[in-house]
């Protein structure tokens, strides 16, 4: 395997890194403090083509791989998570469309999506089915010529500034799993409202809150994929996804490192920089030593999933490790700010809070275990 980046991954990182230097970074404290979603940032993502990355050409997109896509992830993390979050989950929905959807759906959505930067939210967990999807109660009930869907989502990614909803329901409760259907919700159809929406300990710019449902009419043409394979599209879609919260983790801990390594360098004790200090050295040897394995570990997943392979164990394993990789790496640095990291006025601070759900949300790493555990056992 040859992870050496080609000309036009290389453009994209370069491109991802500018971006989040320039507008990602110096917006990231007023996302975090004011709960604000970037939308104009979102907007911008697609107007330069980083939203496209890996669609296909025919509908807006540059025909990269997943490989390229982390990329972007990854740079975005370095300086705000909050805007990671919010490229990747927010194009979630456009993804599924691409993987799954009809010809008719993918050109009336991708172009318009990819173009403009816009926003979709992908509706899965509810208060009583979080780890075990299969349990929703949200049900879906074929009406002539439509289907009327009722339940209530939480913990949605995006839930009032998307604007694109793919809903999952349950079409047939005696099937379990192979009874759930997605289906896609443009959010002014009478009956969809948006409920109460969270406070969270971090990642505050990345609005999440409840999507809710009463008897919501849509047309058959606004089933997504067929009837019953939506938990088989969602489970799928989620390996790929893990790959890209590996890729949060991963860059969270580098922008993390590189803060420890400036502070390390300037800050003076007993006359000297604390850089000088072996335990401090030995801090920051080790968090390079996990980054760089982390990195491999993320990169070798998305490489499986480019070639065809068969990847959702090296997804899981990336995700578990590059997460709690992430965490371990922010915790070490503001140990190494000391009383300063603690403070609201350092970006280890806002770090340190928004690392944390990428060990929780697309699987805990509990769940990414048994994925694991299940692959090996099965082997």
């Amino acid at each position: 395997m040859d992870f050496k980046l080609t000309p036009d991954q290389e453009m994209i990182r370069e491109l991802a890194e500018q971006i989040a230097r320039d507008v990602c970074l110096p917006e990231a404290e007023k996302c975090d403090k004011e709960h604000y979603f970037p939308m104009e940032t979102f907007h911008m993502f697609g107007e330069l083509g980083l939203y496209g990355v890996n669609f296909s050409e025919e509908y807006g997109g540059s025909g990269q791989d997943k490989l390229a896509d982390i990329l972007v992830v990854e740079e975005l993390a370095k300086v705000s998570l909050n805007h990671s979050a919010a490229y990747e989950i927010g194009r979630a929905c456009a993804g599924l469309i691409d993987q799954v959807g009809s010809k008719e759906q993918k050109e009336k959505y991708l172009p318009w999506m990819i173009e403009n930067g816009i926003c979709g939210s992908v509706c899965i967990t509810e208060p009583n089915a979080g780890s075990d999807a299969a349990g929703m109660r949200t049900s879906a009930v074929k009406d002539g010529s439509g289907w009327v869907l009722n339940g209530t989502k939480c913990f949605i990614t995006g839930a009032g500034v998307s604007e694109l909803y793919i809903v999952c329901a349950q079409t047939d409760k005696s099937l379990g799993a192979k009874g759930i259907t997605m289906f896609l919700v443009e959010p002014d159809t009478p009956g969809f409202s948006i409920g109460k929406i969270e406070d969270k300990m971090g990642l505050c710019g990345s609005q999440t809150g409840e999507v809710i449902l009463q008897d919501v009419r849509v047309p058959e043409e606004n089933v997504l994929g067929e009837v019953g394979k939506g938990f088989k599209y969602a489970m799928a879609d989620l390996d790929g996804a893990r790959i890209s919260v590996a890729a949060q983790g991963l860059g969270t801990a580098e922008g993390a490192l590189d803060l420890a390594v400036k502070y390390a360098k300037e800050r003076q004790q007993f006359g000297r920089p604390i850089s000088k200090f072996q335990g401090i050295q030995w801090y920051l040897a080790e968090m390079a030593a996990k980054i760089d394995a982390a990195k491999w570990m993320t990169y070798h997943a998305a490489w499986m999933k480019d070639a065809g392979l068969p990847f959702s164990q090296e997804a899981a394993m990336a995700k578990l490790f590059a997460t709690t990789t992430g965490r371990e790496v922010v915790n070490t640095a503001l140990q190494i700010h000391g009383g300063y990291g603690y403070m609201k006025d350092y970006a280890l601070e806002r770090m340190y809070r928004d690392v944390r759900i990428t060990e929780i949300y697309e699987g805990t790493s509990e769940i990414q275990k048994v994925v694991i555990a299940n692959s090996l056992l099965s082997k």
